[in-house]
């Protein structure tokens, strides 16, 4: 076989340059966009004339309906395919119509996003999260976020879904081909357009007239201005005086008047106020005077106080402290309601805070100190119980409207506490004796036990070390409980202080009902506290008898009872020496 390494013949030139021009004609390769004619239908299949392809390349008619092109297969029409292959392992030319318009529905979106320009679309079907929206265009499918369908909460979207409608282009994943859209950026678009129209009819100065109260929030009002539009009065355009929040001045579905001091086109805002349509009233505040009272309308009510106006535009607070001198945590609503004339006294004006305090209660006398005028200190008063706690009876004292504090321990000298204080209801009358008012405090103090004489007197003229008589009322593994004669109070001897023989110092040696002697080990009559032994009298007789009974010269005959003072005088020969 023979090798021909050079070719210089004229027909191989004229063969390579038709070669060459041939494919400078058409360039083909894999990954890229082409189009091609049919020429063949079959049952199953079309057939693709591209120029530059050795063979037809062949596309299946069910990828042709699935993207919507049905109407396109025809011999002599153009389809756009994506070449995928130029030759498989096979042979054959693998080309895609399906991928071929994503990817062109793909640049179409790219495009948009870039010029930031609506696309259309509709809604075909709900997903996790979202929706998913069809380009009309291309047929590209996108993902709208359930956030991004509305600009206010939707609780059904069955009236959108296979609605032809616009969509911004909100993010774009190149890498993952994934495309997410907004409805709700072209709804709030449109607003935006009505909403200039509208804000454009007004003018700063003008006043608004029947502005409703919509809602409001730590900064300010918000009003509803014909129904078209929403407008704010800061919290400092509110009033003159001053006001901590919205509520304590407006309720929801008031209608007022507002005057417009600024309009700003860019955020589409108009700002109001309802003080600058009336004068300053703190410019003529000296015309009220600190303690005296006036004449006030309720024009709100909390529940810490009432907002009440000496006159339109000042406001002052009467809080629930000042409604009443004797009941606390006063609800204000069980006293009045708005729109009520009340005579309150000016306690604070505030020129710097703009702020002027009332109160109700200045008008009447405080029963605290007609009660310290008309009762003094241990006299007695007549009551009724109004409640009873764990640990003390409340007594509404007399024609007053104050409630006396009568603790348990106040009840009886000598019974139980606990049992005393189950012993009374309410509504029982009792008589008590007035131990203490705190008129700055509003706080009164009675006793009941005080009415009768007080068995601590007993020890009055007691001191320790005296020695009285008592009767043993139990014994316990504690000690003796005892009762002095003449006393009705009981005591405690512990079992430490029956004998000064740890032998004899047994409780059970008593059985209830025994007279015995003991000392007194300890006493306070301030802190009303006595403490008994039967030791310490022991003690007592045994160092009397001692001193009575025993010889001055008792231990004398011991052999070294004298050894002391001799060495004591022999240390004083060695020191004179």
């Amino acid at each position: 076989m023979e090798i021909y390494k050079k070719i210089s013949s004229p027909a191989s030139e004229k063969f390579e340059k038709l070669l060459k021009s041939q494919l400078s004609k058409e360039k083909i390769e894999e990954g890229k966009i082409i189009d091609g004619k049919i020429t063949k239908i079959t049952e199953k299949y079309i057939f693709l004339f591209i120029p530059g392809l050795k063979s037809e390349p062949v596309i299946d008619l069910n990828e042709m309906k699935s993207i919507g092109m049905q109407d396109k297969i025809a011999v002599g029409q153009t389809v756009s395919v994506l070449l995928e292959k130029i030759e498989d392992k096979n042979g054959d030319v693998i080309v895609s119509a399906n991928r071929a318009q994503k990817i062109k529905g793909w640049y179409e979106l790219e495009k948009a996003y870039e010029s930031k320009e609506s696309i259309n679309g509709k809604i075909v079907s709900k997903c996790k999260g979202g929706v998913i929206v069809e380009h009309l265009e291309t047929g590209s499918l996108m993902f709208c976020p359930g956030s991004q369908i509305s600009d206010k909460p939707l609780k059904n979207i069955d009236h959108l879904i296979n609605v032809d409608q616009k969509f911004a282009i909100i993010k774009l994943d190149k890498i993952r081909g994934n495309a997410c859209v907004s409805r709700r950026q072209i709804v709030s678009t449109n607003k935006k357009e009505d909403k200039a129209k509208i804000i454009g009819k007004f003018k700063v100065g003008d006043i608004i007239k029947d502005a409703v109260v919509k809602g409001y929030s730590s900064f300010g009002c918000f009003f509803e201005v014909n129904n078209e539009i929403d407008v704010l009065v800061h919290l400092q355009e509110i009033s003159y005086s001053r006001v901590n929040h919205p509520d304590e001045v407006f309720n929801i579905g008031e209608k007022h008047d507002l005057k417009i001091i600024s309009i700003d086109m860019q955020k589409l805002q108009i700002g109001c106020s309802i003080k600058q349509l009336s004068p300053d009233p703190f410019e003529h505040i000296s015309n009220y005077e600190i303690n005296k009272s006036y004449k006030v309308k309720i024009v709100k009510i909390t529940d810490y106080g009432c907002f009440c106006e000496l006159e339109p535009g000042l406001s002052s607070l009467l809080h629930s402290s000042e409604i009443s001198w004797t009941k606390k945590n006063v609800s204000p609503k069980k006293f009045f309601k708005v729109g009520d004339n009340i005579d309150c006294v000016i306690t604070e004006i505030d020129k710097d805070k703009r702020r002027v305090a009332i109160s109700y209660r200045l008008n009447t006398e405080n029963p605290y100190s007609k009660l310290e005028r008309e009762y003094s200190i241990n006299s007695e008063i007549e009551g009724v119980v109004s409640s009873i706690n764990e640990y003390a009876i409340y007594v509404k004292l007399g024609n007053f409207d104050i409630d006396g504090f009568l603790h348990s321990n106040d009840l009886s000298y000598t019974g139980n506490s606990e049992e005393e204080l189950k012993k009374y209801k309410k509504g029982d009358k009792l008589k008590v004796k007035i131990l203490e008012i705190k008129k700055e405090d509003q706080k009164v103090r009675v006793g009941l036990k005080q009415l009768g004489n007080d068995p601590f007197d007993y020890f009055q003229d007691k001191k320790i070390k005296d020695i009285i008589t008592v009767q043993v009322i139990s014994s316990d593994n504690k000690g003796l409980t005892v009762k002095p004669e003449g006393c009705e109070l009981e005591y405690l001897i512990k079992k430490s202080q029956i004998a000064v023989s740890a032998a004899d110092a047994r409780p059970s040696r008593f059985v209830g009902g025994e007279r015995i002697d003991a000392a007194i080990a300890e006493i306070n009559l301030d802190k009303r506290k006595v403490s008994l032994s039967i030791k310490l009298l022991e003690e007592i007789q045994n160092k009397e008898a001692v001193s009575k009974f025993s010889s001055p010269l008792s231990g004398k005959n011991l052999p070294f009872s004298s050894l002391s003072d001799k060495l004591d005088d022999k240390k004083k020969d060695k020191e004179t020496e």
